[in-house]
Order: structure tokens, then C-alpha cells, then sequence
């Protein structure tokens, strides 16, 4: 009996560490965190398991209960399981509303690839773990967390806040923000945007650098390259072979760089960004922008090292499918392959679609756009915009500085700009550029930025909804 009765009492400080960990949470972080275990236990996968109503549903629940008018709370979308909801809180009138979106749904993750259940909330040495925890359950939780914490308090904006959270962003055929666009634009109209899932706050070995606000993304296009031929009994082959002609021209491409083209975004980037990177890289990094046409040259192919400086300079082409043939003994009748581009947003379809025909070089090689390719425009960065992040990094994380960003992935921000509605991406929480597990793995985000990242969005929300 001594020896149990020395046990408990051996086990009393850990059960009392823990204890308090959890009554040191604000009222509000602590909501932040239900939401959050709420949301990335519920599966919201493009599969027959994932249900991104059921995650809108949960969130309407919420705001119900925290006192937004039933017409206030919507949520709405073409098949059962892929709604979104649409939430407005109202202001005063003195502007066009402010949109806040972020995405329900995840890509899918096997329990196998995982070290735990990825559609379970675990919070494991100072990470939240989790599907979605880095992208972008984070995202739609600070969002909801604050819209309620500003009901809840009685704050009216100078114009309506609009939030949307949506379905189909990392695939499907139902996504989200294109919906609402084309059959209840009156919802969402604004006059810019703010998406979570975009741009980044960066950290780089426990420091943070940067708040980096996407102003534009690289757009997204497929091309397929076709070769046909009459073919034949392999026992006779002939010089004229589709695989050849195909193979030849995919060669001369991969040899080719498009120029460099800058923006203003990757201007800004550069320029804001030198003070932090190494000498070298900081010098080339100005020669870049610079007015010396030779310097720049220089520097752009020694950046271009990086495929990620790379992807900034210019636009990029790459062949990511092959096909040929239709049996091991006769000649070839078609060979394809298929090229993903992502073109600057000043860059045209025509122009990158002429130029690979250029490159290609070979007038058997077809070159078509695969499905519908709408390039979206870059948003003009906002000074408005700018002039509250500077103040609040000012405020909260001593200055760090403010970076526009072209992202060279995609994100829903497109379909808003191609709309006319100016999108932004400021995500609100730290993640460390080195451990980006997105899409991944154990994905993960810290706790601490997490909350962070809750008090931030507090103070970005109402410092832009007070204009």
C-alpha cells in the first residue's frame, strides 16, 4: 500500500504540469484550439470518407450559437458533401465588404504513412499534429475563432466581413470559390480579399525572417506535344518515328530557359529580401533588379541555380508524362507527352504556347492547351494593406520586414483575380521553411505560432475592418 500511495504521490507534479498548460490558455485560445481539433477531426478528403459539409456544418453550428443571425450564416453548394459556408458580419456601411476565405478540404492521408492517425488532434512536443494542420485547418480556425471573439464582444466594422470557407481547393470537381463566384457572387463581392492559404510568414532555424503578403501566383497551364506517324511491322523500321520526332524536341527543350521577367512583386521581393540572405546571394539578388543589363544577366543565371529563385525569374516548362507506341513489335502511330507550365502573370498563353512551338522546332510535334486555361492578373500590391502589416509586425514581432510574394504554386486567390476581386495572401501563422509538411507526412505546425497566429489575426481583422 506504501509503495502505490508513493507512485500517486510521485505522479501528482506531472498530472499538475499538465493541468496547468491547459488553464494557462486564454478563454479565446482555447476556443482557437477546440475549433482546431474540431475541424482536423473531421475528415475532409476528396474521397467516399471525406465530407467537407460536415466540417461547414460544424462551423455554421458555431456561429449560431454565437449570436449571427440565421441569414448571416450560409451554407451552400452544388452536391451534399461539398458545401461551403458563407458568413457575414455586419458593419456600418462606410465601404464594400472585406472577404477572409481559407479551404476545407485536405488532401488524403494513408494511416500507414503516418506515425499516428492523421484525422486525429495530437498536440506532441510544442506541434499540433494533424491532416490539414499546416494546410489549411489553421487557416479556417483563426478565422472562425476571431469572427466569433469580435461578435462576442460587440465590435461593428466600418463595412461587412465577409468569410468564406470552401470545398475543392486541392482537387475535385466542385471547387469552392469558383461556385460561389458564378451563382452567388452577391455573397462574397468585395472589394479585395485576404486568403490564409497564401503567401507565407517565414521561420528559418528557430528565427523568424519575414511576413511575406502574396500579391500574384504563377498560373497554371498543361500542354500536350503530339507526334503521329503511319507506323508499321517493327522488322522494317523507317527514319520516320514518332517517338523520335517527340524525343528530339523534348531534348531541345529541356536545353531551354525562358528570359527572365520581372514584376513588381518579385521586384519588391528581391529588393526586401537581400538584407537577409548571404552576401553573395544578397549581391546577386540586387544586380537582379538593377540597371546594369550585363550584371543582371550574370546574377539571374547564377540565382537560376536555385530552382526556386529560378521559378521567380521566369516562366517555366517542364515535360511530367510520356506516351508512345501501342505494342513492343511495330512502329509507333503516336507518341505525347505532356508539359506543365507556370507562366508569369504578365506572361500570355500565346506567348508561351508559341514559344514551345519555336523551341520544339519541329512541325510534326502538335502543341494544344489541355481543359481550360484562364490566366489570372496579379493583384497591384496595396498600400493599405502594407502600412497595417508594418504596423502590426511592428507591434508584434519587432519589425520583421513585409515582402510581396509571387507564389509559384496555386492557390484559390486566382479565381478571385480573374473575377476582379484583388486577392492577398497573408497567413497570419510562422512555419519554418525547412520543415514544410504540407500535403505530407506527420504534417504539423508549432503551438506557439499557432497561437500566435490567433492574436494576429485578431489584430489584422480589426485594424482592416476599422478603415
Amino acid at each position: 500500500m506504501n509503495f502505490l500511495l508513493a507512485c500517486a504521490l510521485a505522479l501528482l507534479p506531472a498530472m499538475g504540469a499538465s493541468a496547468q498548460q491547459q488553464t494557462a490558455l486564454t478563454p479565446d485560445h482555447q476556443t482557437a484550439r477546440d475549433i482546431f481539433k474540431e475541424l482536423i477531426e473531421i475528415n475532409t478528403t476528396d474521397t467516399p470518407a471525406g465530407n467537407v459539409t460536415t466540417a461547414a456544418e460544424a462551423m455554421a453550428a458555431r456561429f449560431r450559437a454565437g449570436g449571427f443571425a440565421a441569414e448571416d450564416v450560409q451554407v451552400l453548394g452544388p452536391l451534399p458533401n461539398k458545401k461551403n459556408l458563407v458568413v457575414r458580419l455586419r458593419g456600418s456601411g462606410k465601404g464594400k465588404p472585406i472577404l477572409f476565405i481559407a479551404h476545407l478540404d485536405v488532401v488524403e492521408a494513408l494511416r500507414q504513412d503516418w506515425s499516428m492517425d492523421p484525422f486525429k488532434f495530437n498536440e506532441v512536443d510544442g506541434f499540433f499534429y494533424g491532416r490539414g494542420a499546416s494546410d489549411i485547418k489553421q487557416g479556417d480556425t483563426v478565422l472562425v475563432a476571431n469572427f466569433l471573439r469580435l461578435k462576442k464582444e460587440g465590435w461593428t466594422p466600418a463595412r461587412d466581413l465577409v468569410l468564406a470557407l470552401t470545398a475543392d481547393e486541392e482537387g475535385g470537381e466542385s471547387n469552392g470559390i469558383q461556385w460561389l463566384i458564378k451563382n452567388h457572387r452577391e455573397l462574397i463581392d468585395a472589394e479585395y480579399t485576404i486568403n490564409t492559404d497564401a503567401g507565407n510568414f517565414e521561420t528559418k532555424k528557430g528565427k523568424r525572417l519575414l511576413l511575406g503578403m502574396q500579391t500574384s501566383e504563377k498560373n497554371y497551364v498543361d500542354f500536350r506535344l503530339e507526334v503521329k506517324s503511319n507506323g508499321g511491322h517493327s522488322s522494317r523500321p523507317v527514319k520516320d518515328n514518332a517517338i523520335y520526332h517527340l524525343s528530339q524536341g523534348l531534348s531541345r527543350l529541356a536545353a531551354f530557359d525562358f528570359s527572365v521577367s520581372l514584376n513588381e512583386t518579385t521586384r519588391g521581393y528581391f529588393e526586401r529580401t537581400a538584407a537577409l540572405e548571404s552576401p553573395t546571394t544578397a549581391a546577386d539578388f540586387r544586380a537582379a533588379i538593377g540597371p546594369d543589363h550585363a550584371k543582371a544577366e550574370a546574377a539571374a543565371r547564377r540565382l537560376a541555380e536555385s530552382p526556386y529563385f529560378n521559378a521567380l525569374l521566369r516562366t517555366t516548362c517542364v515535360a511530367t508524362r510520356l506516351e508512345g507506341g501501342h505494342a513492343n513489335n511495330a512502329l509507333p502511330q503516336t507518341a505525347a507527352a505532356n508539359v506543365n507550365c507556370r507562366m508569369l502573370p504578365q506572361d500570355s498563353l500565346q506567348n508561351v504556347q508559341s514559344t514551345l512551338k519555336r523551341v520544339l522546332a519541329d512541325d510534326r510535334i502538335t502543341v494544344s492547351v489541355v481543359g481550360e486555361a484562364v490566366p489570372a492578373p496579379a493583384s497591384a500590391i496595396n498600400p493599405a494593406i502594407v502600412q497595417k502589416l508594418e504596423a502590426l509586425s511592428g507591434k508584434l514581432y519587432g519589425g520583421l520586414p513585409i515582402v510581396p510574394v509571387m507564389d509559384t504554386g496555386a492557390s484559390d486567390g486566382k479565381y478571385l483575380r480573374i473575377a476582379g476581386i484583388p486577392a492577398y495572401g497573408v497567413p497570419g501563422v510562422f512555419e519554418d521553411v525547412d520543415d514544410d509538411r504540407a500535403h505530407g507526412k506527420d504534417e504539423r505546425i508549432g503551438v506557439k505560432d499557432f497561437y500566435d497566429g490567433v492574436d494576429f489575426y485578431y489584430e489584422f481583422i480589426r485594424s482592416l475592418g476599422g478603415q
